[in-house]
């Protein structure tokens, strides 16, 4: 019999960058990741199409990127990114024919190539990317993922409100623009939060007692959503399904029970509330996604690959490799594409080895078919790994032909391995330390004390102002557009890391100052005011800046 499955899942997101910058942050950032991440990926999904391959890929876009892709400006934008790029390589030809360099003058003339390909791509699915997703998921090629509207980190949210607003309003959007309504839902940073007692740890106050995630996600129609094996191992025996039916058992089941409690290679249920209600935890295994993630072992470290992090001129084209992980930039050995299919064919290779046996070490000793889950940011795929893309193709095609592994999407997969074990987790991510250090830190709890004063403040008003009249709800409405902008995790990780600190300070601060403006120019115009010539700027500039979400309502925080 097969060893167990495997699924793929891929996370893409980019904050709201459209009329927010270009270069080195802003609209650059979407421009790449088309480029490099979007467009290829839609060329292994036929790939794998004409192989006769069930495309087992679960795809999710946050909505807060779907709505770039699918913003009335953004065509035409990309095609003149493209333009851009393809002038860049024709004119580093031109300089390294001077210097006599005919290897760089070919890697040039590559470049050009590609991007006259990605044109080509482009204008076929006639330079609407959503639609194109669309077409393959409603083929069946595709399972679509829903996420938090503007990737917030939801356990960290003041009030369930907030939380309510993200999830409704990520699969509304969802469905809106790819036409279905996901069974899945991402989980930002793979962050968890249980139900219960709750105090804000940046401002004073009353505990409050708020739901879980999983029952907000399961509440919302929400079938499945993926974790980290970190949190998975600290959760709580609560119960079983048995012939269908939730049998509440006692914490100490998994001590005489061999149905694989804890491990990653089984489906569990979510219960804060212990009684068998909630969504169906996948998670991610650790030893198989090292071989991707693992700074020492990791496959995009090789030293023939692109090097991403060299380019020539400062918004120019790469022609490096890796070299080693010693070497510095200085001594980056030029790139060498030829080398490059059999370190990735033979890695892939390698891959299907470790993902095959870990599911046959699982059956061997559990006697149970376990799923092997790999979830990934996409971004991984094309973009900092240039050859990731080809390196995902081939390993899908090796585990089809794979008798001891089945390829399923996620909801595949949950319909295959229908969980018996329900256990509540304890709060966590996928970051470091598996907690909330990385978004919350020291040079970050401003901006949480900000988010949770702004929650409270839009709250009241919201109660206030419940049967105002239209232009209220109309600043109202995109006041409310400011903070899920504000609550997105980009500017406090960007922060935290350093590498656009400057950039996430600005956009934080930029929709924290419109939200303030707006709360106010809402209750002004409930109170008869008229407003003034600066409150009317801040909400023409809003609305030019940031008219995201049109399915956005205030009935969104109500629930």
């Amino acid at each position: 019999m097969p060893a167990g499955s495997f699924s793929v899942i891929l996370h893409g997101h980019l904050p709201w960058v459209l009329h927010h910058g270009r270069w080195p942050h802003g609209q650059a950032w979407l421009h790449e990741a088309v480029a490099e991440v979007w467009l290829p990926l839609l060329g292994v999904v036929d790939a794998l199409g004409e192989a006769s391959v069930d495309c087992p890929l679960t795809l999710g876009l946050t909505p807060v990127l779907l709505s770039q892709l699918a913003d009335p400006a953004f065509p035409d934008r990309f095609r003149s990114y493209l333009a851009g790029r393809r002038l860049r390589a024709q004119a580093d030809a031109v300089e390294f024919a001077g210097w006599g360099d005919q290897h760089l003058v070919g890697l040039a003339e590559t470049w050009d190539e590609r991007f006259a390909e990605l044109q080509r791509r482009f204008d076929a699915v006639n330079g609407d990317l959503p639609a194109a997703i669309a077409q393959r998921a409603a083929q069946g090629r595709l399972e679509l993922m829903a996420s938090a509207a503007t990737h917030a980190y939801l356990p960290l949210l003041r009030q369930d409100a907030s939380c309510r607003a993200h999830i409704e309003l990520g699969l509304d959007t969802t469905e809106s623009i790819l036409g279905q309504r996901p069974k899945g839902f991402w989980l930002p940073e793979c962050a968890f939060r249980a139900g219960g007692s709750w105090s804000s740890p940046v401002l004073p106050g009353e505990r409050v007692e708020r739901l879980g995630l999983d029952t907000m996600l399961a509440r919302a129609g929400v079938d499945w959503t993926v974790i980290d094996a970190p949190l998975l191992g600290g959760a709580r025996c609560e119960g079983v399904v048995d012939q269908g039916r939730f049998v509440k058992t006692g914490w100490d089941q998994p001590e005489h029970d061999e149905r694989g409690w804890r491990s990653p290679l089984e489906l569990h249920r979510i219960s804060s509330a212990g009684d068998g209600e909630g969504v169906v935890a996948l998670s991610r295994h650790p030893g198989v996604s090292e071989q991707v993630w693992s700074a020492r072992v990791g496959y995009p470290g090789d030293g023939r690959y692109l090097e991403f992090h060299k380019k020539h001129g400062g918004d120019g084209l790469r022609y490096w490799r890796v070299t080693s992980a010693r070497a510095s930039l200085g001594d980056k050995a030029r790139y060498e594409p030829e080398q490059v299919p059999g370190v990735v064919y033979s890695q892939a290779q390698h891959f299907a080895t470790v993902v095959r046996s870990v599911l046959e070490q699982h059956r061997d000793t559990s006697g149970r078919a376990g799923v092997v889950v790999a979830p990934f940011d996409a971004e991984l795929f094309g973009h900092w790994w240039h050859e990731g893309l080809r390196w995902l193709q081939d390993v899908l095609l090796t585990l089809a032909a794979e008798p001891a592994v089945t390829l399923r999407s996620a909801s595949g997969a949950v319909g295959a391995h229908g969980p018996d074990k329900v256990v509540a987790l304890p709060e966590g991510s996928w970051g470091e330390g598996s907690d909330h250090r990385t978004w919350l830190a020291p040079d970050t709890k401003w901006m949480w004390e900000v988010i949770h004063r702004s929650e409270d403040r839009f709250a009241q008003l919201r109660e206030e102002q419940a049967g105002a009249g239209a232009q209220v709800r109309e600043a109202l409405i995109q006041a409310g557009r400011e903070l899920l902008l504000m609550q997105a995790s980009d500017w406090p990780f960007a922060v935290t890391r350093g590498g656009a600190a400057d950039y996430g300070f600005k956009r934080f601060s930029g929709h924290a100052s419109r939200f303030d403006g707006l709360c106010d120019l809402a209750s002004d115009l409930a109170a008869g005011r008229s407003p003034d010539a600066v409150q009317q700027a801040t909400l023409a500039e809003a609305l030019a800046a940031d008219g995201l979400f049109g399915e956005l309502s205030l009935e969104h925080w109500s629930g």
